[in-house]
């Protein structure tokens, strides 16, 4: 394993920041930000008149445009899925990434419709739940738990379920770059259960919310502000993970859990919940290194499983030691 960190850990604060992190004031919305606002959400309201089932077809229907005509990030996807299945032919590279802007639109519509299901209503969009007496267990204890994913299938509903089911939740989420939608995108997750902190108060909030015994959720496979980072392989090139979730996790004794959702061919959901031992050998650095190394694991598994499924458009190499092989550079570069 490569692994080349941000910062060394010294307590869990040095560890996880880079040098002080604190919320960032609101940003006023521009006219753009506005414009762009209103016409979401009239699109939003236009598609809750229709069935579940018909408003997320439309959402892969425009999430293919992206790929063709418009061509967005295109060669960025081309390139990273020939690099991560180099046994896959130009068409099957091809068919894959046209699938992958596909299931980006739909998951994309999902997750501004989930709210007009209720809990009710998400908890029957899943089919199966593989796992999750791991949850129960470690709620059981009341410490709390770090709860990883990656961004594949639909990590927003993984979220809100895992909040629809019961278990208090605080989501670590990143800040959108438009005000206005990043605040209701917000309230819609709460609706759905859980407490959204924003990245820049991870630190500060994750220790807090652990001790209180709640779970907390991080989508760990980009960077998150405040929080260090490591260089473990993906698809064996190495690839900078945030180590945060790892820290917080050994620092507060608790439990690690993997969830994704997974889609099914029939648009309902598989949700996998597997935990993620801690080895602790004494040498803080190297365990935490060993848990980001083991989730990532996890979520390379599962992108081999659903590769349609997982969000290709993120140059995901992008940062990497600077002593890599060049056979093992960003594909995307």
């Amino acid at each position: 394993m490569t692994s080349t960190r941000t910062k060394k850990s010294r307590g869990v604060t040095k560890a996880v920041a880079k040098g002080g992190s604190s919320a960032k004031a609101p940003r006023q919305p521009t006219l753009a930000h506005r414009a762009e606002y209103y016409t979401m959400r009239a699109t939003i309201a236009a598609l809750r008149a229709l069935s579940w089932n018909a408003a997320c077809k439309i959402g892969e229907k425009l999430g293919a445009l992206g790929y063709r005509p418009l061509g967005i990030r295109k060669r960025v996807v081309e390139k990273q899925i020939a690099a991560a299945f180099p046994n896959l032919d130009h068409d099957a590279v091809r068919k894959l990434a046209r699938e992958s802007y596909a299931h980006l639109g739909r998951t994309f519509i999902e997750t501004a419709l989930l709210d007009s299901l209720g809990r009710d209503g998400l908890q029957q969009l899943v089919e199966t739940v593989e796992g999750w007496e791991e949850v129960d267990d470690v709620m059981s204890k009341g410490k709390g738990a770090v709860l990883v994913t990656g961004h594949i299938g639909n990590w927003e509903l993984a979220g809100a379920y895992v909040a629809a089911r019961g278990v208090p939740l605080d989501a670590i989420a990143r800040g959108m770059a438009n005000p206005l939608f990043d605040a209701y995108v917000n309230r819609a997750r709460a609706e759905m259960g859980m407490t959204i902190v924003h990245d820049s108060d991870a630190v500060k909030r994750t220790p807090r919310s652990l001790r209180a015994g709640r779970a907390v959720a991080f989508v760990a496979d980009q960077g998150v502000l405040g929080l260090a980072s490591t260089f473990v392989p993906f698809f064996g090139r190495p690839a900078k993970t945030p180590r945060g979730a790892a820290v917080f996790a050994l620092r507060f004794d608790v439990p690690v859990i993997f969830v994704v959702a997974l889609r099914q061919p029939n648009g309902r959901f598989r949700i996998v919940v597997e935990r993620i031992e801690a080895r602790r050998t004494g040498n803080m650095d190297r365990d935490v290194d060993a848990i980001v190394a083991a989730f990532t694991e996890h979520l390379e598994k599962w992108v081999r499983v659903v590769p349609a499924q997982y969000f290709w458009q993120h140059r995901r190499w992008r940062r990497q030691p600077p002593d890599t092989p060049p056979e093992l550079r960003d594909p995307s570069a």
